[in-house]
């Protein structure tokens, strides 16, 4: 069973992945052991794959870093739930595979490390025993996301998603 970190808002690329630990800074590193290094060492000790992150607002401001969403793709965060995303971080979880759901009776319900279980298939989750449907996400965002993100997706079908062929 995979377990609950709660987040608040404004959770920044900065708190995700700090500067000094960036890729091109550390070349012979893995960016995933970085994640939340700072600001959560909690979670950056302790979560283990498949786990969930929920937050409040705004989640994944600050900077376009790509490198904080890898991290957390190595990590193999099984979704991620807020009240809200950043844009750019939105566009860079899906690109790398991550599934992100705007689910405010979740965030509201979800403390930190309760037990929670995704069924991604069938698009709900369960959260201390209780079920919850996730909101269901456009089908480009479900055909990227099956596919493993957005690279996986251009090399099997050899074109993006609702490209004309």
């Amino acid at each position: 069973m995979a377990k609950v970190w709660k987040f608040g808002a404004d959770v920044d690329t900065d708190q995700i992945v700090p500067g000094r630990y960036a890729p091109y800074m550390r070349p012979d590193a893995d960016v995933g052991d970085a994640a939340f290094i700072e600001a959560r060492p909690d979670f950056n000790q302790g979560a283990r794959p498949g786990d969930v992150i929920v937050a409040t607002s705004n989640f994944g401001c600050g900077s376009s870093r790509e490198y904080a969403v890898e991290a957390l793709r190595r990590r193999q965060v099984g979704a991620i739930i807020a009240l809200g995303f950043a844009r750019i971080f939105y566009r860079n979880a899906l690109n790398l595979g991550i599934p992100l759901y705007e689910a405010p009776e979740i965030v509201a319900a979800a403390q930190q490390g309760d037990e929670i279980s995704l069924d991604l298939a069938h698009n709900r989750l369960l959260l201390n025993g209780k079920a919850y449907a996730l909101p269901d996400l456009p089908p480009f965002a479900r055909e990227i996301l099956a596919a493993g993100g957005i690279v996986a997706y251009v090399k099997h079908y050899g074109r993006f998603p609702g490209e004309q062929v």
